[in-house]
């Protein structure tokens, strides 16, 4: 059955971006370069529908989730156990803050202080429990030793952790895709999740692993030239990050998703050809939009632009999104979070304070949030959304927040369309 409603506003954007296919064979500058203009040339429409489809595999399905925040059923919630700080390697270097690099060559290859971790491992453990008195289905990865050293023809290095599912697994639909990664820390960060995707396999769902990059010297630029925070803004604005054109790579954290729209964002993780697999791979159902940011150090998306509801979205003033008048113009609201509250001197190895507005929704009028950050509390009241508090001061130190901390296996919605 379908039914369509139509509102104010509206986009196109999604033409651009079907561009891809055809213009990779002219080079990739100026195929960027036509890519956002025809994109936030396309903002000008003005008209959007919205189409609900009824799809018949929602119903007792193992694995069933199109957007950011229809009522959540079963989640994975991550491992802070035997997390191993990275080999400080080129792309870790790009990925993290001056400050902080001390730290990874003081202790790459080596555990992260124990009695941190043990903290973190409480904290998530906590969260769990909430999110089961919320009603949600909570599956955790498996145990892995994160310490041992491995070797491929291209590279060597020791792991990471199973902390963040949301980097590695993307749920479209009733499909998991498995997300190739960029790291050489995680390569093989999959085993974690495997026997979870094989039961939802054997139960029913798709799943699919994208092509896994070699992950050799030719994926980075060697001499790839971070020094400051101003460097990284020129840089960013050219264009240029650490990750390469030479094979497809991306974190599922680059992916957000609103229905048969998915907004993607060229990072120091994920590049273009990534990008350009994930559209062939779900065209004609979905459409991916490339969406850009004011940010020195673009690696994920989710701490700069979440989607919150129909129509509804967190946009980060710190990293401004280049193209938020077309989102403006389909009839969104836009919300510009607080100014983050934690303190200083609060150990965030991996991410920046913005992990407060790295929020998972239960439902539209539900959400999971740092128990500490009073002001977006306020912010989610104003909005009518009501807040399940929770801290993970020292789970954030690792790198995540509640979203990057899961990942939604079954959502209870169906597949719509909300920007065309």
């Amino acid at each position: 059955m379908l039914r369509v409603r139509c509102v104010r506003g509206g986009s196109r954007g999604a033409e651009a971006v079907h561009y891809i296919g055809s213009m990779l064979a002219k080079g990739f500058t100026g195929w960027v370069q036509r890519t956002f203009q025809s994109t936030q040339a396309a903002a000008a429409s003005t008209k959007i529908c919205f189409a609900e489809v009824t799809d018949p595999v929602t119903k007792d399905h193992p694995v069933c989730s199109y957007n950011e925040w229809d009522p959540l059923e079963e989640v994975i919630v991550g491992r802070a156990e035997n997390a191993y700080v990275p080999p400080f390697s080129v792309e870790v270097k790009a990925n993290t803050y001056e400050k902080y690099w001390p730290f990874y060559q003081k202790y790459g290859g080596q555990s992260f202080p124990k009695e941190h971790v043990q903290k973190a491992v409480a904290e998530i453990e906590e969260m769990c429990n909430i999110l089961k008195m919320e009603g949600v289905n909570v599956r955790r990865p498996e145990l892995i030793d994160w310490s041992v050293k491995y070797s491929t023809p291209d590279f060597e290095s020791s792991g990471l952790y199973a902390a963040m599912p949301r980097d590695i697994l993307l749920v479209i639909g009733n499909e998991i895709i498995e997300a190739p990664m960029a790291w050489r820390a995680r390569f093989f960060e999959y085993r974690a999740y495997r026997p979870l995707i094989k039961e939802y396999f054997r139960r029913g769902a798709k799943w699919t692993t994208a092509p896994k990059p070699t992950m050799s010297n030719d994926l980075y630029d060697q001499d790839y030239p971070i020094r400051t925070v101003e460097d990284r803004h020129k840089l960013a604005a050219q264009g240029k990050f650490v990750t390469t054109e030479f094979e497809p790579c991306f974190d599922a954290a680059d992916f957000m998703r609103a229905g048969r729209d998915i907004f993607a964002q060229r990072s120091q993780v994920t590049n273009y050809l990534g990008i350009e697999w994930m559209r062939r791979h779900l065209a004609p159902d979905y459409r991916v939009h490339v969406i850009s940011f004011k940010d020195p150090n673009p690696m994920h998306i989710d701490a700069t632009f979440n989607v919150i509801g129909p129509g509804l979205v967190l946009s980060n003033p710190d990293r401004p999104c280049h193209q938020i008048d077309m989102f403006k113009k389909a009839g969104w609201t836009v919300v510009t979070p607080p100014t983050p509250l934690i303190p200083d001197d609060h150990p965030l190895w991996m991410s920046s304070k913005w992990l407060s507005m790295n929020v998972l929704m239960l439902d539209e009028k539900r959400v999971m949030v740092d128990a500490n950050e009073h002001s977006i509390h306020k912010m989610f009241e104003n909005l009518g959304i009501s807040t399940v508090k929770v801290s993970i001061r020292h789970a954030n130190s690792l790198g995540g927040g509640f979203h990057c901390w899961t990942c939604d296996v079954r959502r209870r919605g169906t597949l719509q369309s909300y920007f065309d």
